[in-house]
């Protein structure tokens, strides 16, 4: 995957956190209720103009959850301490965190601007995605070869220029051309540069979209079932979860 934000938030406090391999919070949690809103408050102390965008509690005592952006972070309820990394059940070997941000990432397919996208339709379309991507990323075009073997898609592509100023110029001309999936297709698999073309494209609108849903890299997949992949995918994963997605939508 092709991205231009890193979107560690260490970054912002200059990285100046103590990032723990585990913590034990026995003892540090007072015998009064602690409300999320305390330890939003007390993160807010400690790391000024920091924007979170939620605190909820863990299954673990006294741990919270802390969503800066589009990563978790996690403290005691007077963020003494401060993890960032992954939480895992023990017991039930479930990767919490990466469970937690699939939910968090999850979108509504209906709710994407699917008139805005460049739409190629395989065999009888019925699996359906919508990628977001840059004509100039290299992993986006892995994954059209990759497509090319796959049946019974239909594959909404939103132009995402995010990598170079010839990024909004190829983007442009693809959606000007008179046959835009022909013309995508062309150069994402077949490397035929896309004519010069004007006419009012809507990249602005769709970096808007992108930048609202938080899409820092290219290919950003959304599935029919509103679940995300970053990245290009091998073959068979991407059947299997296009399978998945289409049962559970």
């Amino acid at each position: 995957m092709v991205s231009v934000v890193s979107g560690r938030w260490a970054r912002g406090v200059g990285r100046v956190l103590p990032v723990l391999a585990g913590l034990c919070f026995s003892g540090v949690v007072a015998a009064q209720a602690v409300t999320s809103d305390a330890v939003r408050a007390a993160f807010e102390a400690r790391f000024p103009g920091v924007e979170i965008n939620g605190v909820e509690p863990t299954p673990f005592d006294g741990l919270y959850e802390i969503r800066l952006g589009k990563d978790l972070v996690y403290a005691d309820a007077k963020v003494s301490y401060v993890l960032q990394g992954t939480l895992i059940d023990a017991q039930s070997r479930v990767d919490l965190t990466s469970a937690r941000l699939d939910e968090l990432n999850r979108v509504a397919f209906s709710s994407l601007p699917l008139d805005l996208a460049v739409k190629q339709v395989k065999g009888d379309g019925s699996r359906k995605i919508a990628v977001f991507e840059d004509p100039n990323c290299g992993y986006c075009k892995q994954l059209h070869r990759t497509l090319e073997s796959v049946d019974n898609v239909t594959v909404y592509t939103l132009l995402y220029p995010i990598l170079s100023p010839d990024s909004t110029v190829k983007s442009r001309n693809i959606w000007c051309a008179d046959d835009k999936a022909q013309v995508w297709k062309d150069w994402m698999v077949g490397g035929k540069t896309p004519p010069e073309k004007q006419c009012d494209a809507p990249i602005e609108a769709v970096l808007k979209v992108g930048r609202e849903l938080a899409v820092q890299g290219t290919p950003a997949i959304i599935f029919a079932d509103g679940s995300r992949v970053n990245g290009a995918m091998p073959l068979e994963a991407l059947n299997q979860k296009l399978d998945q997605a289409g049962a559970g939508k």
